[in-house]
């Protein structure tokens, strides 16, 4: 049988028991890991044990995920996380070494695995000796960033920690790549803002934008890994509005277009009448119709990123965006109550 024809041979055995295909370091040579059935090779079949909890949210379809402010920054696209003990770890191997053995694997083509497990070089017996004074690490992929090229960057075999030692390891999960888990799944209402007068404008008037506080709130997600006490909770809270009109035919009020929040916890000032000749706080003014058809003025609400985790960890992380996009009708004749 040839090693193509194995390898097909094994990958389908493992899916009808409902086995992962990956092996220890995987089947073939030195550690080289078996792809998916779907064929994306830089993808992993172990999936992390990392759980998410959010609170804050409402579930919106017009809302969605934030995007970060900082064009460098981005969680990792892999990482080694603590798996197995050492029982289940041998359990498992060894499953899939005879599954491998039974649809006609060569001897050689997991002899370096069995060695680096099994035989002492380095480990022996897969630690079973110390089945409660560690884990097992692999490598797994965010589910995020399968696609990613890093993806790719976490090349290590599966490897013993002891209890409460560092793994000395480049990416291996801590508190801080747990909050920049969470950061990626923040996700955030729509940005409603109110419009005034009338929810439409007239050339040259200013109209009035505000977000009322009670239209937004914070929004937490926490990321922890069972069994371990690591855990992180991020919280994104707004704290500023940006606007864009739409056209080049517009002023924005103010001239930077960011509104800041209030100390109440809202945006800009309600309109009132009696208000139309006076400058809003937050707002825009139309230079120009826009005929039959209108401008979106597009509003992006800026929440600020913080995080806190075991060990007495935290920090900043970088701020999150989300835009919404409001149709506005500007007529040419002002006929507005005052």
């Amino acid at each position: 049988m040839t090693q193509r024809a194995t390898l097909a041979a094994l990958t389908a055995a493992m899916l009808l028991l409902g086995v992962d295909t990956a092996v220890a370091g995987g089947i073939g040579s030195n550690g080289t890991q078996v792809s998916k059935a779907s064929g994306n090779s830089s993808g992993r079949v172990l999936k992390s044990r990392i759980t998410f909890n959010v609170k804050g949210a409402t579930p919106s379809k017009d809302g969605g995920p934030i995007t970060s402010t900082a064009v460098d920054w981005e969680p990792p696209a892999c990482w080694y996380e603590p798996y197995w003990k050492a029982r289940d770890f041998k359990t498992y191997t060894e499953a899939n070494w005879s599954i491998y053995d039974s649809v006609g694997g060569a001897p050689e083509g997991v002899a370096d695995d069995k060695a680096r497990y099994k035989e002492g070089h380095p480990y022996r017996d897969f630690n079973v000796d110390k089945n409660d004074k560690g884990m097992w690490w692999v490598a797994v992929t965010n589910p995020k960033m399968e696609d990613d090229p890093a993806a790719g960057n976490c090349t290590r075999d599966p490897f013993w920690v002891d209890n409460g030692k560092n793994p000395g390891v480049a990416q291996a999960i801590d508190t801080e790549t747990l909050a920049g888990l969470a950061h990626q799944r923040t996700l955030v209402p729509p940005t409603k803002i109110s419009l005034a007068p009338d929810a439409r404008s007239t050339v040259n008037a200013p109209t009035w934008v505000w977000l009322d506080k009670g239209a937004f709130k914070p929004v937490s997600v926490t990321a922890s890994l069972p069994g371990t006490g690591l855990w992180a909770t991020t919280t994104a809270k707004p704290v500023s509005l940006h606007i864009d009109p739409g056209t080049a035919d517009a002023e924005t009020l103010p001239a930077s277009g960011e509104c800041l929040i209030n100390n109440d916890g809202s945006i800009g000032e309600p309109y009132a009448r009696g208000k139309s000749e006076l400058t809003p706080p937050c707002g825009v003014r139309y230079l120009r119709s826009s005929g039959n058809g209108t401008y979106g003025l597009e509003a992006t609400l800026t929440w600020e990123i913080t995080w806190e985790g075991a060990g007495n960890t935290g920090g900043k992380l970088p701020n999150g965006t989300f835009a919404t996009t409001t149709e506005v009708p500007v007529q040419e004749i002002q006929s507005v109550n005052r």
